[in-house]
Formats: C-alpha cells, sequence, structure tokens
C-alpha cells in the first residue's frame, strides 16, 4: 500500500521510514545466570499467550512471565520477570571425540495440546506448557538435526493432536503428538535440515537442494539446488515425481538405554528444572532423574533449526559460512558420513510459505554474493517472478500477504507482503548487521523492487558487544500493543499560536504590534468581549472545571483506539530482543518528511519530495478510519511544511503552479486556518483563539509550535503586513478566498471563530494589495473588485473590519460594509465624511452628492432622508431638494407646505430649487406667487446693488432694437446671451416665464416692485411691465413699451391681433424640467383660454398701434412699420380714419397696398349686400308660400 509514498529518494535511507521498525520485547536478556559470562547468545525466541520462552547457546531455555504495563503507563511498556531457568536433557553422539553443543537449537510450541518440543544439542526433549515441565516421562530423541514441520494449514488451537517431522540422518519420521508421541511413518530421506508443510506437501531441503514430499503417498520431487554453483545433481532429473516409500513401521517413542549414552550437563549440580525466584510461590520444584531412551542410533546432528510458522526459514541462529569456518564432517556411530562432491561454497537453505500454495526457496552461489529468491507451488512450479537480495540471507520470514491471517499486521483487507532477510551489508563505516525488507507480492510490471534497511539502532548497537547477524523469527503467538509515535501524532491537542505570557488564554489573540491605531485595539477588545458574552458554545463559564484534562484523555482513548499493532516476528542481536513490527503509514510519511524539513537548505528538490509525498496517495480511497486520518494528517503536515518553506525562501523562489500546488494540499488537509495563518507575520494577530482554543494533531502542533517558538519567527513577529511580499499575500489571497467559500457547509469546527478569523485576514490581504491598485473603480476580476465583493457578502468579523479599513482610509469600501448590513445612517454618515473632504485612498467614491442622493430614495427612514436630505440642500441646493421632491422614493412623502418650511429654517438656498420644482414640475400653482417674489427679489437686489448689472439690462435693450427683423422675441434673445452661473440672470428668464404663463399672482403688489426701480433708473424690467400691463388690460402702455422700448413690433402686431392676450404666451418657454419626471407630471398647468377678441377690440388696439408706428422716431421704421400693418391688416381700419392721421407729406404710394384693398373691400361689401338683400327677399317669398299652404290644408273654422 505505501510503496508509492517511499518512492522518494529518502524513503530507503532514512531511518524509521520503512515498512517495519523495531520495538523493545526485552532489553538486556539475563543470559547468564550470575552474569559471569558474556559469550552467551540467544538461538532461538518463541512467545505464546504472555510467556517468552529464550534459548540460549549455553544450553539454557529461558522462561519468563510477561506482567502488562500499568493502565496509567502511557508508553504501554510491558515488564518480563524470569519464571525459570530449564537446561534440558542432551546426549552427545556415541563416540564423538569433541561433541559440538550449540545449545537449544530449536523451541516448538504446540498449544492446541499443551505441548512443548525442545531441540538441544541435537536432542529432542517434551515438556508441558506453560510452565515446561517434563513430558512423557522425560521421553527424549536423540541425535537429530531438527524438529518441525507442523502443517501450517491446521488451526494452531486444535486440541486432536499435532503432527511433526523428525529431520534424523538417514529418514524423516512423522510424529504424531497428542497423549502420546507416537511415530506413524518414516520416510526415507538422508540428510534433510529443514521442511516446511502445507497439508501433506512438504518442501525440504538437505545440505544441498530443494524437493517437494509427499509425506502420505511419499513421493519427491526434485527441485533447484541451493547453490547454482552446485553440480552434483547432475543426474536428478528436476520437477520429476520419485516413489521413495519403504518399509516403514509406527509406535510409541521408546527409550532404548542400551543404546543411549549417558546425558551430560554442563553444571555439577543434580539436573533440575528451576523456577525463578519471582514464581517459587506458583509452582513447586521439581527434579527428575533423567531416564535415557533412544529410537535410534544417528548421525551427529548438523547445526539447522525451524520454527513453524509459515512466515519463517528455519535454520541455525548463527550461520557459520565456508569462508568464515570449516564445516564438521557428519558421522555416525564412527561411520563416515553420506559422500557429497565438494562445491564451490555450502549455502544454509532457507524456506518459508507465504500462501497456502507456495513455497519461498532462496538460491545463490556464495554467502557474499546476490541470493535469488523462487516461488513454487505444491507442484513444483513456478508462480511469480524472482526476487533479488543483496547478499545471500542468514534467515528469512516473510509476513503478511492477502491470505495470510497471522502477519504481523491483521487486517480486514489485504495487505502488502514483505519478506525479511537478516544478512550483512558493507556499508561507509564498516559491516553493518540489519534485516534487508522487500515485497514478496510486488507487482511484475516494476522496473525495480524498492528494498528497506533496517538495523537496531546506533546506541544499541554500541552495546553489544561483538557485531552479530540479526536473528529472525515468526513467532506463534502474536502481540497487540500500542503506537506511542501514532498517538503522539493523531492524538488532538491545543494549539497555542502565541508564546505564554503575550495573551491571555482567553482573549482574542490581537496584539498591539501590528495595530494600525490605538482605536483598533480598543475596538477589537470589545469585540471580543461581546463575542464571548453572546456565543453560548464558547461562553468560558460554561466550561467546567477540568475541561481540558478530559478533553486531552477523550482525545488520547479516541487516537489509541486507532493506533493498535499486531506483531509476531521477533529479531534479536546480543541479549537483546525486538519486535518487528509494521510500521504504519502515517509514521513512514512522517519520518520522510521529518528528515525533508531538516535540510537547512531550501531547494526546489526538497519541495519536489514534499509534493511527493502528498501525491503518493493521491486519488487514493481510504479503507480505513486510520488511512483517512492519515493522509488528513500527512496533507497537513506537508502543508505546513511547504508553507514554512515558503516563508523562508527567497523572493520568486517558488513557481506559480508549486505555490497552486501548496494551497490546494493546505485547503484539502482540512487545517484550521488558523494555524496556517498563526505563522505567517502580519496575519497572525488576526487569529481568533478562545479559551476552549485550537485543536488539532500533535504532529501538527509540535511543527507549528517549533516554528513559532524559534529565534527566527520571533524576529518577524514585529513584522507587518506590508512587509509581506507580494507572492505571499497574493498566496493568502487565494487560500482565504478559497477558505472562505466553505462558510455554512456546518463541517468546519469552530466555525464563529475560524470564518471570523478567515474573513478579517482575509480583509487585511486585501486592502493591502489594492493599495497599489489605480484610483476609481473597480475593473472585473481585480484585486478591488474582490475587495468590495468581500465586504459587500457581509463578514463575521464585523467590528474588526470597521477597524481594518478605517486603518487603512477607505472610507468608500467601509460603506459598503455597513450597506451589507444595512446600516443607512452610518453609510450616510460615511459618505459625508467623503465629501466633506476627509482622507479616502482608492478614490473610487465618484459623484459622491449624487450617490447620497440616489440613496436617500432606496431607505425608508424618514428621519434619515430629512436630515441628509437637509445637509445636501446646504451643499447643493440643486441636488438636495431632489430628495424632498423624488415621489419614488421608500420613505413616507413629505408634504411641500412642511419642506418649504423646513428649507426656509435650516436651508435658504435650495427654497427656490424646491418652490421651481413645484411649480414647473409639479404644477403647484399656490406656489407662483411666492416663486415670482423670490425671482423678483434677486433681481431687483441685484440691479439697486450692481451698476453693471443695471448697464448689462440696457445695453441688452439697445441691441435687440438694433436687430434687423425678423428678430427672436425678447426672452429668447436673453436666453441666448444670458452669461454662466450669473444667478440674477437665470432669475430673471425664470421671472418672464412665470409672470408670461396663466398663473394667478398678486400683479399689482409685483408692479410697485418693479415701480421702485425708479428711483435707481426708469424703465429697467420693461418686458416684465409690458407683461404686467397687458394683464391689468392697460394695452396703450404695453404697446407703448414693446413699441418704443423694445422695438419689438411683431410682438405688438401679435399683441393687438389676440386682443391683448398674446403677451403671455410670448415670453412662455418649454417647460423647465428639474427632475426626471413623468410626461403629465412635467407639463405645465393648463390655462384657461381667454375668449376670442372682437373685432372691435382688434381694430381699436390696432389703431393704438398704428398711432405709436407714427410716433417712431426713426422715419424707416415709421414709413416700414405703418405700411406693413395697413397692408397685412387694413381690414380692421377705417379709410377715412387713416387718411386722415397718414401725414400729408407721405405719398400716396405708401398707402396704396391700404388703398386698394380698402376699395376692394368696399366693393366686396357691396356685393355682399346685393346678394344679401335678394337672398332675404326669396326667403321671404318661401316662408308666405308655406304659411299659405299651411291655411289652405287646415280650412276655414267657424268660431262660436
Amino acid at each position: 500500500m505505501a510503496q508509492d509514498a517511499h518512492s522518494s529518494i529518502s524513503s530507503q535511507s532514512v531511518p524509521g521510514a520503512g515498512p517495519y521498525v523495531l520495538r523493545t520485547l526485552f532489553a538486556d536478556v539475563p543470559l547468564s545466570e550470575d552474569g559471569s559470562k558474556d559469550d552467551i547468545k540467544i538461538n532461538c525466541v518463541e512467545y505464546l499467550d504472555g510467556n517468552l520462552y529464550v534459548g540460549t547457546s549455553d544450553s539454557e531455555l529461558l522462561h519468563f512471565f510477561r506482567i502488562p504495563p500499568d493502565p496509567t503507563d502511557l508508553s504501554g511498556v510491558p515488564t518480563f520477570i524470569l519464571a525459570s531457568r530449564l537446561r534440558p536433557t542432551f546426549s552427545d553422539p556415541a563416540g564423538a571425540p569433541n561433541p559440538t553443543r550449540p545449545g537449544v537449537q530449536e523451541i516448538l510450541l504446540l498449544p492446541g495440546i499443551g505441548k512443548a518440543c525442545v531441540l538441544c544439542n541435537s536432542t529432542v526433549t517434551f515438556y508441558s506448557l506453560p510452565e515446561l515441565s517434563p513430558a512423557f516421562s522425560g521421553l527424549q530423541v536423540k541425535n537429530c538435526h531438527w524438529i518441525g514441520g507442523v502443517d501450517l494449514n491446521q488451526d494452531i488451537q486444535d486440541t486432536n493432536g499435532a503432527t511433526i517431522l523428525l529431520s534424523l540422518s538417514k529418514k524423516i519420521q512423522v510424529v504424531r503428538i497428542g497423549e502420546d508421541a507416537r511415530v506413524i511413518k518414516k520416510i526415507e530421506l538422508p540428510g534433510s535440515k529443514l521442511s516446511v508443510r502445507r497439508d501433506t506437501i512438504a518442501c525440504v531441503a538437505d545440505s544441498r537442494s530443494y524437493a517437494l514430499l509427499e509425506i502420505e503417498r511419499q513421493l519427491k520431487i526434485p527441485l533447484m539446488s541451493i547453490s547454482s554453483l552446485d553440480e552434483t545433481q547432475a543426474g536428478t532429473i528436476v520437477g520429476q515425481a520419485q516413489d521413495i516409500s519403504a518399509s516403514s513401521g509406527g509406535g510409541l517413542l521408546r527409550s532404548n538405554s542400551s543404546t543411549q549414552a549417558r546425558p551430560h550437563t554442563d553444571s555439577s549440580e543434580p539436573q533440575t528444572h528451576r523456577r525463578g525466584t519471582s514464581l517459587g510461590n506458583l509452582i513447586s520444584s521439581v527434579s527428575r532423574k533423567q531416564e535415557q531412551h533412544a529410537l535410534d542410533a544417528e548421525e551427529p546432528v548438523s547445526r539447522t533449526t525451524t520454527p513453524p510458522q509459515p512466515s519463517v526459514s528455519p535454520g541455525p541462529p548463527e550461520v557459520v559460512f565456508p569462508s568464515q569456518s570449516t564445516i564438521p564432517d557428519d558421522t555416525a556411530e564412527g561411520r563416515p558420513a553420506t559422500t557429497h562432491a565438494p562445491g564451490p561454497s555450502f549455502l544454509k537453505p532457507h524456506i518459508v510459505s507465504p500462501t497456502p500454495e507456495e513455497f519461498l526457496l532462496v538460491t545463490g552461489t556464495s554467502p557474499l554474493e546476490p541470493g535469488i529468491g523462487m516461488f513454487v507451488n505444491t507442484e513444483g512450479e513456478p508462480t511469480r517472478p524472482t526476487i533479488e537480495f543483496d547478499r545471500y540471507p542468514r534467515q528469512i520470514v516473510v509476513d503478511g500477504g492477502s491470505l495470510d491471517m497471522s502477519s504481523s499486521s491483521p487486517s480486514l483487507t489485504p495487505e502488502e507482503g514483505y519478506v525479511l532477510a537478516s544478512m550483512s551489508k558493507e556499508l561507509k563505516d564498516g559491516i553493518h548487521y540489519g534485516l534487508e525488507i522487500q515485497r514478496w507480492d510486488a507487482d511484475a510490471a516494476e522496473e525495480e523492487p524498492m528494498k528497506f534497511w533496517l538495523e537496531p539502532t546506533q546506541d544499541i548497537s554500541t552495546k553489544i558487544k561483538l557485531p552479530q547477524s540479526l536473528g529472525i523469527r515468526s513467532l506463534l503467538g502474536p502481540n497487540d500493543t500500542h503506537s506511542r509515535e501514532v498517538i503522539d501524532r493523531l492524538c488532538r491537542r491545543k494549539f497555542t499560536p502565541f508564546h505564554l505570557g503575550t495573551v491571555e488564554p482567553s482573549s482574542v489573540s490581537l496584539k498591539s504590534v501590528d495595530s494600525r491605531t490605538a482605536l483598533s485595539m480598543e475596538r477589537m477588545s470589545r469585540e471580543k468581549e461581546l463575542f464571548d458574552r453572546d456565543n453560548d458554545s464558547q461562553d468560558d463559564e460554561s466550561l467546567p472545571e477540568g475541561w481540558q484534562a478530559t478533553r486531552n484523555t477523550e482525545e488520547e482513548d479516541f487516537a489509541r483506539r486507532l493506533a493498535g499493532i499486531t506483531s509476531r516476528i521477533a529479531v534479536w542481536s546480543g541479549p537483546y530482543i525486538w519486535w518487528a513490527v509494521r510500521n504504519p503509514l502515517i509514521l513512514q510519511l512522517d519520518t520522510q518528511l521529518a528528515a525533508i524539513h531538516a535540510l537547512s537548505n531550501e531547494t526546489s528538490e526538497k519541495r519536489k519530495i514534499l509534493f511527493h509525498v502528498v501525491n503518493s496517495f493521491r486519488g487514493r480511497d481510504a479503507k480505513s478510519e486510520l488511512e483517512f486520518l492519515t493522509f488528513s494528517y500527512i496533507r497537513q503536515q506537508v502543508g505546513i511544511l511547504l508553507l514554512i518553506s515558503f516563508l523562508q525562501s527567497t523572493k520568486d523562489s517558488f513557481s506559480e503552479a508549486e505555490l497552486r500546488a501548496m494551497e490546494e494540499v493546505l485547503v484539502d488537509s482540512q487545517l484550521d486556518p488558523r494555524v496556517v495563518l498563526s505563522i505567517v507575520p502580519g496575519v497572525r494577530n488576526e487569529v481568533i483563539e478562545t479559551r476552549r482554543g485550537i485543536w488539532i494533531f500533535g504532529g501538527v502542533k509540535t511543527t507549528a509550535e517549533t516554528f513559532i517558538s524559534s529565534s527566527d519567527f520571533d524576529s518577524k513577529t514585529q513584522t507587518s503586513l506590508s512587509s509581506l511580499t507580494q507572492p505571499v499575500l497574493q498566496f493568502l489571497r487565494r487560500f482565504l478566498t478559497t477558505w472562505r467559500r466553505k462558510k455554512g457547509f456546518g463541517s468546519v469546527p469552530d466555525e464563529n471563530e475560524v470564518f471570523r478569523t478567515v474573513d478579517a485576514a482575509l480583509l487585511a490581504v486585501l486592502l493591502e494589495l489594492d493599495q497599489h491598485s489605480p484610483a476609481g473603480l473597480a475593473k472585473n476580476r481585480s484585486v478591488r473588485s474582490e475587495l468590495y465583493e468581500l465586504v459587500d457578502s457581509g463578514v463575521d468579523c464585523f467590528d474588526r473590519a470597521e477597524t481594518l479599513i478605517e486603518s487603512y482610509h477607505r472610507l468608500f469600501v467601509l460603506s459598503r460594509l455597513y450597506q451589507s448590513r444595512k446600516m443607512a445612517q452610518e453609510v450616510l454618515e460615511t459618505w459625508k465624511r467623503i465629501i466633506q473632504g476627509e482622507r479616502n485612498d482608492g478614490g473610487e467614491f465618484q459623484d459622491g452628492e449624487l450617490r447620497m442622493r440616489e440613496y436617500l430614495t432606496k431607505i425608508s427612514n424618514q428621519n434619515l432622508v430629512q436630515e441628509y436630505g437637509i445637509w445636501l440642500a446646504n451643499r447643493n441646493p440643486k441636488l438636495g431638494v431632489q430628495v424632498f421632491a423624488d415621489d419614488k422614493g421608500r420613505a413616507p412623502k413629505f408634504e411641500p407646505t412642511y419642506v418649504v418650511e423646513l428649507l426656509r429654517e435650516d436651508a435658504p438656498e435650495a427654497v427656490k430649487y424646491y418652490l421651481e420644482f413645484l411649480v414647473f414640475g409639479k404644477g403647484h400653482t399656490i406656489y407662483v406667487n411666492e416663486l415670482i417674489m423670490y425671482y423678483l427679489d434677486v433681481v431687483i437686489t441685484k440691479l439697486q446693488s450692481s451698476s453693471e448689472a443695471r448697464d448689462a439690462i440696457l445695453s441688452t435693450y439697445d441691441a435687440y432694437r438694433a436687430l434687423q427683423p425678423p428678430k427672436p422675441t425678447y426672452r429668447q434673445f436673453l436666453t441666448d446671451n444670458a452669461p454662466a452661473n450669473d444667478e440674477a440672470w437665470d432669475s430673471r428668464l425664470r421671472l418672464l416665464q412665470l409672470l408670461g404663463g396663466k398663473y394667478e399672482y398678486e400683479s399689482t403688489v409685483i408692479r410697485d416692485r418693479i415701480s421702485g426701480l425708479s428711483s435707481v433708473a426708469d424703465d429697467l424690467l420693461v418686458p416684465e411691465t409690458i407683461i404686467l400691463a397687458g394683464r391689468e388690460r392697460n394695452h396703450e402702455n404695453a404697446l407703448r413699451l414693446l413699441v418704443h422700448r423694445l422695438g419689438d413690433y411683431d410682438t405688438a402686431v401679435a399683441y393687438c391681433f389676440r386682443g391683448g392676450a398674446s403677451v403671455y404666451s410670448i415670453y412662455q418657454a418649454d417647460t423647465y424640467i428639474p427632475f426626471p419626471t413623468s410626461s403629465t407630471e412635467s407639463r405645465a398647468p393648463n390655462r384657461r383660454e381667454s375668449t376670442p377678441p372682437t373685432q372691435n377690440e382688434q381694430a381699436r388696439l390696432f389703431r393704438s398701434l398704428l398711432g405709436e408706428f407714427l410716433q417712431l422716431e426713426d422715419i424707416s421704421d415709421r414709413v416700414e412699420q405703418t405700411s406693413l400693418l395697413l397692408d397685412k391688416f387694413g381690414s380692421w381700419f377705417d379709410v377715412n380714419d387713416i387718411l386722415s392721421v397718414i401725414p400729408d407729406n407721405w405719398t400716396v404710394d405708401l398707402v396704396a397696398g391700404f388703398l386698394i384693398k380698402a376699395l376692394r373691400q368696399v366693393v366686396v361689401e357691396k356685393n355682399e349686400t346685393s346678394v344679401a338683400r335678394s337672398l332675404s327677399s326669396a326667403q321671404n317669398l318661401k316662408i308666405q308660400h308655406e304659411l299659405i299652404v299651411k291655411i289652405e290644408e287646415k280650412g276655414p273654422s267657424i268660431e262660436s
């Protein structure tokens, strides 16, 4: 499972990063009873149900009893006490001058029947479990090479007995162990050294080759030679079954004292089964007379041993290779041993069975050359690719696999299968003894299998006096324990982002060193107090006493449940025994991370390794809860280490792709973003930590706190946000934005504090980045647009956001923050500050007064509308009055009368504009007189106080008179020549507009006001006087002013034609629309049309106009205007009257047109009179006829 995780270049060389680690089983085993011997070695080890059995080279069998650890001991390390020291009985081979005594060679436990078989100095003895009392009346089998061959497919707890194999010099005895020991079969197979059995198929080996043996039918299938250089088996047909059956008898194993040599002991004391003093009262001391029993006289035993498990390669604890010593010749009772052709090197055979259908056999050329592991099935056929060992192993063990229920880490799911080989390795500092570990079930497609080297730690190695190869064995009984390292890493602990003493435990983690203003600190403190008071889930008072200790215990119990480890592989060297336990994936990867982090230089290669570690399980679904937490933990660790590397690296050393990948790792890891922010100077002060604290994985906590407590980090804690580099700020921007999208998911622990922190930090980062943006409104996908989006969507850290935004002088952003909370008054107050000129960096608040006016129409609070409408009316009267005039506002409508009074009191300058709106926009004629008086006051005041204004007015009259016909109306002339920003001029235009309209106003009062200007100058307001004269039916005066003061002859003619009413429309321009209103609202009120003038009225006015024309000073104007008037409107004049007023010196040509039309009119009138007379006569006749007809119809009548 973890192979990909080890694909980095460091995973094989980093101690603790491999798939197995050594954990102490028993340190410093008391091999010597009195401590006087220091050359005693451990030959074999077995363990079952808390009982540890150790066989030594001093021919002792040590029995230790396991005392469980104290429940309060977090380390969980048990204690072993010595229960007994046993010297098994043995017999030297008869006739051997210098017998070899390797000691206890093999311990074979049969728990189903409660027996143990011990091979000591080539003699097999039997004992009862667990106290090792002699069984079967002290039965012995001497001259035995090896014991084992237990059926690996059989349940070890089977109480029906167990079948074992005893390897003698010339045969293998199949012995059934139950209530007694009974030989059930003898197989003629000389020189066998070891065997591993599955059901009836045993894979056996002698000193030169391997073979498969069918026990029931006694068939043998020769396999390969142990040494590939050994040619002594040239005549053997490999893979062809051979019948090796012969007469074999069965029966009880019996003693044969006549052929048995006297037993020997190394002690002068009588043979006893000595118990440890600590168990002296539990088991009584037993002293037995050792009977001498023998079945056959065999050859001297070889020094080969084998354990009973499928995962072990039987063999002696220490192999003496020919390159180191000479292998003694086998003899039997003085007879020469079986003759073999000498080979280049004798190699110890290794057989293990990884699966119920396979055996793994090891071949090679020499002890110092590589070995080859070959897999064969029960029919002798290869099953899978070979594996290679760097050197020919001394011992091997297989562990795990999809079908191995006795592996070191039983699991409900298939797990990796490993082969562990004990060997030596030559390194730079000399020869090292350890274990080479590799997969035996690896995919054949892999180019190069991963290999790992495991050896005892350096301090242990130095305690072993002489370097020794490691013994290894798969034990019968498993050991269940917990990994303290896993617990320490996965157990959640309270993270301390700030040094102790700098911040109160229950306070918000805000430091004054990075506060922009004193107000910032004060507001943050208030925010924290309010939060702690209002948030029930974080109420300090709700936390019971000792809550943190309780949670620590709960977290540790949870982690301990996941940290269980089961092991059954023992490794020993010198007096030390270890468990070879599966190294959990979390420890493998975390060890690699620690080694990578220890590298001083921050290089791209280092980052690639970190990314490779986290990518090793990318896209893989977790198969267990531990694996799920492992993935999360490693992602968090990698994320923290990458971030630390990023912060310590030089500018631009991280590529954009690496930054994106780091961000993805941190987000996917679900690491509390407050932890990330706490290690970034400049933003760590935004971290909010309540009394409950921040709880994260213990390993991640250690990494983060180690960095925070470093002297290098301490020197940067005073760093402000502005000192962070752009890459750091951009990373924080993306990271925090991504985290913010998780808001509302409900799966985030401490959601309130987390998102308050995220919002505050993100706001600070965006404010810092936006300082470099150009002034003006935000553009799409810019930092400023993100800043707006953040505050518009609402932030959880509202008070802190106010402080931050104020400190950056971003008042417009502050107003948007208030808008997100619908705080209309604060929005308006902030805009007011901007309009009044307070500093607002960013420059995005353009047309502020207009925006305020628009905003006032969108709020429903009438008081606010009035308050800020008045303020705006004082600042910009024309715009301010629109607030009160807009009918589409959400606030209740203001009564015009109230508004007028309000404006008069608080914003007098805006009264005029509001009245204009009422009159021109809304058609409220009741305010016409007031507006006229306002305009008139402005004009008169200006004329009375300014001679330049008077001269300007008089000059317009002269200029207008000088214009040649046709010329515009005088008002149009004024409009076209109006100076810019001249209030008096504009007011006069408005005055003319109102006076010329069909409005009701007090003309007498107005005329009196205008007459008051006579003290300054005569006829200053001529058009106004003309309009008033026409309204008062003073037509002669109006015509006089039109003709002589203005020279507006066309208007004068129109005035007469319309009976004196035309002057009302002459000066009426298009309706003034100061505000966007509907077409109905924008129209001026309909004027009631006056009664059409009679011809007599028109004739009277035309005669008055003719008199004015005849008084013109300019003779040409006099003649021209008189001729035109008579030519166009001659029918309104009497010829006699005209002839009487026309000067005598005028020629007839000047009035010829009038006279011709007059004569024609006389003729027309005469003809019309004749026609009318005739028509009247005809009509009279018709009526008389109709009368006669009616009389006739009625007939005569008689009146009585």
